[in-house]
This record gives C-alpha cells, structure tokens and sequence, in this order.
C-alpha cells in the first residue's frame, strides 16, 4: 500500500528523490505519510539530519507538507506528473459531484458560430500572427482596457496571459524568490496554496469572512514581511466571499504602509459576478488585476487579461516573450468576439443569475435545518463543521462528493465546499437534509461494564 512504501537512500538528495519517484509512480499517493524522520534515518542508516534535510527539499519543490502531529505527507496537488494513474474515488453510482468548482456546462455560451467567424476573418485574409509581432491582441488590450477602466481600475499596462492561476504564477515568479512570503487568504483557492508551496514560497495566511480578506489579518501578514499579496475580487473560492466598499477601502489603507509590497487581485469569476467589483488597485506601488474568460466562456478558453502597473507588466511579458512567447492570437480573437457579442454578454448574464438562485436556494435550505453557510457570490459555498473527515465520508456515502476544507485551509477552522453548478430544484432539498445528517456528531458506541 502507498502508506507503506519505504523511502530509500543514503544522502538527502537520493532520499528526496526516492519519494518524488514513488509519487510519479503512485507508490506515494496525495495525503499518503512519510516516516518519522529518526524512525527513517534508523531504517536507512544514516544520521537524522540527512532525513531531515530531504524532507525539506520535498517541501521546498512543494512535493510534501508538515501538518504537526499528522506527521509530513505527500500535498494533495504535488508538482509532480504521474507515470501512472493515481487512485481516484469515483462519485457513487447515481450520484453527484459538487466537489469541481466548475461551471455547469449548459450554462456556457456555445462557442461555435464565434470560432467560425474567427475562422472566416483568417481566411478573409486578416493578417496571421509570426513570431515577430506575436503578443497581446491590440482589439483584446482595447475592449479589456474599456472593460477594466469602468469598473475602476487605474491606467496602467495590460498583457494577456494562459488563464488565472497562469498570471498569477508569473507575477510571482518575476517578482519574488524562493523562501519570500505570501500573504494568502485563509480558507483560500486550493490551486494556489499547492502553486505558492511548488515556487517554494512561504504562505502567511490571511483570515477571510463574508467581505474578504479581514483588516487585522492584512495588517499581520504585512508586518510578518510579506513580498506579495494576494486577494479575491469577488466569488472567493471557497467561501464565496464579496470584497466590500467598506472593507476594501479599510485594506486600501493598510496597504498604503507597506508600499513595496506586490498586490494581485483575482477576479476569476469576472462576468458572472453581479457585483462590481471593489478594486485596491493603486494602494500600493506595485499591483497587478488578473481577469479570467473561463468561469464565464467555458474552462478550455485559457485565456485572462492581466493589468498592472508599467514596471510590474513588463517583466511578465517580457519573461513570457523568452519562453512560451503569447497566448494563441486565435483564442484572443474568440475571446474579442465574445466580448462583442450582445447576445453572450446575455447568456453570461443569465448564468450569474442561475448561479445566484442555486447558492440562495441550497443556503436557504441549510438554514432551515439549523446548519450555517457563506456564500455570497460564485460557483461555491463554504459549510463550517465540525469534523470534515467524517462529513465527507457519510456524505460521500449518501451520493454526494463535496471537497474537504483541508484542500483550502492553512490555519482556518475545519469546512466543506460545495460547488452549485450541478444542482436543481430537486436535488437542493434532499441534499440539505444530508449535509444536515452528516454534520451531526458521529454516535459513540459504549463499552460497557
């Protein structure tokens, strides 16, 4: 069993590398534990501190995590491609999957008459992209910088990157080293937690309530001598928390005494949210606003515009210039076309609305029963319990997959994050009273006498 495997080597590297080969090979599966680094060094031979040192290069390649007493394992998401497939716990038959975070499907706008436009333009004879004028799509910067300045943000420089987390990563590598902090909202998106612990970067977490990222903990994690921080907009993964006019001008302050600090805000939620967002762009010298296209136009559309400060854009794009070079002008063209479309700008309209009505009615349900819940915006709402591991389980057991808080949390209190896009009317009811039933402390059999 994966549990079991037995770390090999006599120095620090051949151990570390021992573990991530198992993990490429599934021999070591994500939540599996390593050995107590004395009972490893008896077995191997070799002094504690050699396997203490391997543990932390594994860290440091964000391959595994320390969790206190529940010892090091192996991270949910490590940065690792497998040779083999791992294990995956399949939905019960019949049941539902509300663990994705994804977009309903049905709720996307089709894409295939913009593709044939796109299609008709190229062979109209529009001039092709060559790698000597390839970069952001001048239509895209126009329509993203007319889009972006509405809703508040300051004049700056714009590029265009592979998606959300892809502009995340590349403000942060441009800008930070290895072993630099991160301030990181507390429960937060899972794929960042896993991408900071991959750059080796250190995550300082950031509590979050119902409008964002709180004042104090802003405050703390800047005095903890964070180089970067990182917020969302609106539509929080998990909790589905809103930034708002309030708190967003309390955070502006406090980011105006840590000056040097980078801020990225992410609005990947972007055109589903019905909320404007509350921009702290400016606040700080450094800044960078991340807008994704594939919660609203489908998960395939890799594509997000990324506005910032001059300084700040230009050691993205140009970092990307000598590497993957630009996002495929042919996407950027869709993506325009999108943009340009009354009748899309409906229909994602219309599907913030349908987001909305599912998380107000299964939070309306839950409450009913007793059971708290956030969610304000998105795809998702968070459900605080007591014992995730148990909830799970049961509600795995009753046909529903959710996703356990310990993906998104780094300090914060236990939780579930039930992602809305796949429920209806009648599925809403009978899911509340599971959610209800599994949140009940599990009977303790007595021993007797």
């Amino acid at each position: 069993m994966a549990e079991h495997y037995q770390p090999t080597g006599a120095t620090a590297s051949e151990i570390s590398a021992s573990v991530e080969a198992a993990v490429r090979t599934a021999n070591l599966v994500p939540g599996a534990g390593l050995p107590a680094v004395r009972t490893l060094a008896a077995t191997l031979g070799v002094s504690p501190a050699t396997v203490a040192r391997a543990y932390q290069m594994l860290r440091q390649r964000g391959i595994v995590d320390t969790d206190g007493r529940r010892g090091t394992r192996i991270r949910p998401r490590p940065p690792v491609a497998g040779t083999r497939s791992v294990p995956v716990v399949p939905p019960p038959p019949g049941g539902l999957d509300l663990s994705t975070g994804e977009p309903d499907p049905t709720l996307l706008p089709p894409l295939a008459r913009h593709l044939t436009s796109v299609a008709g333009r190229l062979a109209a004879g529009e001039p092709a992209t060559s790698y000597a004028d390839a970069g952001p799509l001048p239509e895209l910067v126009e329509l993203a910088t007319d889009r972006l300045t509405a809703d508040g943000l300051p004049s700056g420089a714009l590029t265009v990157t592979s998606g959300a987390l892809d502009g995340i990563e590349r403000l942060l590598t441009c800008q930070l080293s290895p072993g630099d902090r991160v301030a990181i909202e507390d429960p937060g998106w899972a794929n960042l937690l896993d991408l900071v612990a991959a750059l080796g970067l250190t995550a300082v977490p950031m509590p979050v309530d119902d409008d964002g990222p709180t004042e104090d903990g802003l405050r703390a994690a800047l005095a903890a001598g964070v180089a970067a921080v990182v917020v969302t907009t609106r539509a929080q993964n998990p909790t589905g928390a809103i930034l708002g006019a309030r708190r967003a001008a309390a955070l502006r302050r406090v980011l105006r005494t840590g000056p040097d600090v980078l801020l990225i805000e992410d609005d990947h939620a972007a055109e589903l949210s019905d909320t404007p967002p509350q921009v702290l762009a400016g606040a700080s010298a450094r800044w960078a606003f991340v807008r994704s296209a594939s919660k609203p136009y489908g998960p395939d559309l890799r594509v997000a515009v990324l506005a910032g400060d001059p300084a700040t854009v230009s050691r993205v794009a140009g970092r990307m210039r000598i590497g993957s070079g630009w996002v495929s002008t042919v996407l950027q063209r869709l993506l325009s076309e999108l943009w340009r479309d009354p009748a899309v700008t409906a229909a994602v309209k219309d599907a913030g609305i349908e987001y909305r009505r599912r998380r107000e009615s299964l939070r309306a349900a839950l409450d009913r029963y007793g059971v708290t819940s956030h969610g304000d915006s998105g795809l998702n709402i968070w459900v605080p319990v007591a014992d995730e591991l148990h909830v799970v389980t049961a509600l795995q057991a009753g046909g529903y997959t959710v996703s356990a808080g310990a993906r998104h949390r780094l300090r914060s209190a236990p939780g579930i994050r039930i992602t809305v896009s796949q429920l209806d009317d009648s599925t809403i009811p009978q899911l509340a009273v599971a959610v209800r039933d599994a949140s009940r402390p599990p009977r303790r059999v007595g021993t007797g006498r």
